[in-house]
């Protein structure tokens, strides 16, 4: 999910009363909130969709993370916060670094680019396949939950952290429909394409900006991907698109393609790869984020003469 969905996760469970727990309460969980995507940085080396969401958001950092951060807030605390009025309680630090730090991949496994649960132990990509990236409906629930709590507690009300608890049930509530549709939609893909138990490298069912009710289906079909939706009424069924992609392995300047360890993340990462020849290059794109055109995903690597 986007930063502003993580920051406002954070937010909103602060404001739900654990920011009380200890001093800094709410910088730990608004830091927490975020903390995994310290991996952010691999973007700029040209190995970033290879090394995202794998050794910091997986299950061994999620247990050293919250150590962390603790760890860190306490020192901050000791060389630059000390005012002797409020004292800073390293387990309740520790439990909300706990809880903030873990919605983070929960959130991202949510959605198609996928999260790695097992790093480095290892590498195999998990999907949610339920929200899109960037979730307005998530970020209006939060926000007015945020908002309207903030208001009760300058307003000096009882209970004013219930409107940010209110905003995360409902998001968990929503968070399930979204989980529900999408298994609903993988049953249906399946059923009418003739698929038994497809992986998720086969087929996927996502969900539509905006319209978040939507599923688009891609489905790997051998040399090509195809791609489609799921017409929920007036009875689930799937409904293919006359459009596709061609997977390119044919060409010959694929067969000489010299990819380098860049390239090799790369395809791992990639869930439906396909290749286009580009004069001396040759572009590795993923249907997920292209229709055949060039997009944001997309990798280009010299071809051997």
């Amino acid at each position: 999910m986007d930063n502003l969905c993580h920051t406002l996760v954070g937010a909103a469970l602060a404001e739900s009363g654990l920011k009380r727990r200890t001093k800094f309460g709410y910088a730990t969980l608004m830091i927490g909130a975020n903390l995994p995507d310290i991996d952010g940085f691999a973007m700029f080396t040209g190995y970033g969709l290879g090394f995202r969401r794998g050794l910091t958001h997986g299950l061994p950092a999620l247990m050293i993370l919250p150590l962390l951060l603790t760890a860190a807030v306490v020192g901050w605390d000791r060389t630059v916060g000390r005012d002797n009025i409020e004292p800073v309680r390293p387990g309740q630090l520790l439990l909300l670094a706990g809880i903030s730090i873990l919605t983070h991949p929960l959130l991202d496994w949510l959605n198609t680019y996928g999260m790695r649960w097992l790093m480095p132990l290892n590498g195999r990509w998990f999907y949610g396949d339920s929200l899109f990236i960037v979730d307005p409906w998530l970020l209006l629930m939060l926000g007015g939950g945020i908002l309207m709590a903030k208001r009760l507690s300058r307003q000096g009300r009882a209970g004013a952290g219930r409107p940010a608890i209110l905003g995360l049930a409902l998001c968990s509530a929503y968070i399930a429909g979204m989980l529900g549709l999408t298994a609903v939609g993988r049953m249906v893909a399946a059923r009418d394409l003739g698929l038994v138990r497809p992986g998720p490298r086969q087929l996927m069912v996502e969900p539509v900006f905006l319209r978040s009710y939507r599923r688009e289906v891609v489905v790997d079909a051998g040399d090509r991907y195809r791609f489609g939706e799921i017409e929920w009424l007036p009875r689930p069924v799937l409904r293919m698109h006359a459009m596709e992609i061609p997977k390119g392995l044919g060409s010959a300047a694929v067969a000489r393609l010299g990819l380098d360890d860049r390239g090799r993340r790369f395809l791992d990462w990639a869930r439906f790869p396909f290749y286009v020849v580009e004069g001396d290059q040759v572009g590795i794109n993923d249907a997920r984020y292209s229709r055949g055109g060039a997009s944001w995903a997309m990798l280009r690597v010299r071809r051997e003469q």
